[in-house]
């Protein structure tokens, strides 16, 4: 069940929900065969590393899901908690960490998440105000990115859904640029804000290569949402539990995300393109099993765990254990 590693709110097999096929079903590429994800193969490859992600709640999912793979779901009391380490810890009234790091000490391997909504950094406009407004500075990585990308094997980024304009009124958050108050009227439109985010987090990452060239950094493209009906907060549903589509299949080339897609060309960060693959699972949301709900409120954003988040895994797997060309120099 892996309850240790999993948020009650996403462990569907702990909600009301009474079916489970969703678990069942597997992506297989058309061409070449998938490697199963098998955790002590992963604990060998990353021996003496670590996996690093960063992104929003989606991307804590991934790394849920990825503590659930490594341990076949198992309590594992070995896991060391590090979180401490990299000062992920519960701030004074504070609901949660910013983050958790944990580390299998047979192979010293660390896996951690760090909760970075925008991938940019966040600074308090008045730091002794608890009401503060923040700058959101767009060309700028996350702090955390920044200060521990030395210790880092891998990273997986992800940022997608808080790039609207009721998330940043609700954050406080405004955009910067320059170290200034964006002036810069496009802006306005959130889409070319997180174009612009991504490819700067991407720019400077590539400019670290030289410091670090056996780094390996993975842009995720955005998991997509199912609202049919309405949206979250006018009656969107998401409550059936079969597959959208009847094809069963994706014959896209190109990633489903272009502002991630063009961040990653031309430099060498990789693109984890999901999003095609996840458009097909409408029937894998929370839905309306949500722990504590409003009434007629339905979850067509976040995934039941286990289940799709964990392609997303195998496929990484995948692509640290077959690197494309222009990483080869870069191999796990």
């Amino acid at each position: 069940m892996c309850k240790r590693w999993l948020s009650e709110m996403w462990a569907c097999r702990l909600t009301q929900r009474p079916d489970f096929s969703y678990e069942k079903y597997r992506w297989q590429p058309d061409n070449c065969v998938m490697p199963n994800f098998e955790g002590e193969e992963f604990l060998l490859r990353m021996q003496n590393k670590t996996l690093a992600f960063v992104g929003d709640s989606l991307g804590r999912q991934q790394f849920q899901s990825m503590m659930c793979l490594i341990t076949g779901g198992k309590d594992s009391p070995d896991v060391q908690d590090v979180g401490k380490e990299y000062g992920l810890v519960r701030a004074p009234g504070a609901i949660r960490p910013d983050g958790w790091a944990y580390r299998f000490p047979e192979t010293n391997t660390t896996v951690l998440y760090y909760w970075s909504a925008s991938l940019c950094e966040i600074e308090p406009l008045n730091p002794g105000n608890r009401s503060t407004d923040f700058a959101m500075h767009l060309d700028r990585p996350a702090a955390f990115l920044r200060d521990n990308l030395y210790r880092f094997d891998v990273v997986v980024l992800n940022t997608g859904h808080h790039w609207n304009r009721g998330k940043l009124n609700a954050n406080r958050w405004h955009m910067y640029v320059n170290g200034q108050p964006n002036e810069d009227g496009k802006m306005r439109d959130l889409r070319i804000a997180r174009n612009f985010t991504v490819h700067s987090v991407a720019k400077w990452l590539d400019k670290q290569f030289v410091k670090y060239p056996k780094l390996r950094v993975f842009m995720r493209t955005l998991s997509p949402r199912h609202f049919f009906n309405g949206d979250w907060d006018s009656g969107g549903r998401c409550d059936n539990t079969k597959l959208l589509s009847e094809s069963h299949n994706v014959s896209h080339i190109r990633a489903s995300d272009p502002a991630v897609e063009s961040a990653a060309r031309g430099t060498r960060v990789e693109c984890l393109d999901i999003t095609g693959i996840s458009e097909l699972r409408d029937e894998s949301h929370i839905s309306k099993y949500i722990l504590r709900s409003k009434v007629d409120s339905q979850d067509c954003l976040h995934w039941c765990l286990p289940g799709v988040p964990d392609t997303w895994n195998e496929l990484l797997f995948a692509q640290l254990l077959f690197p494309q060309p222009k990483n080869l120099p870069a191999k796990i």
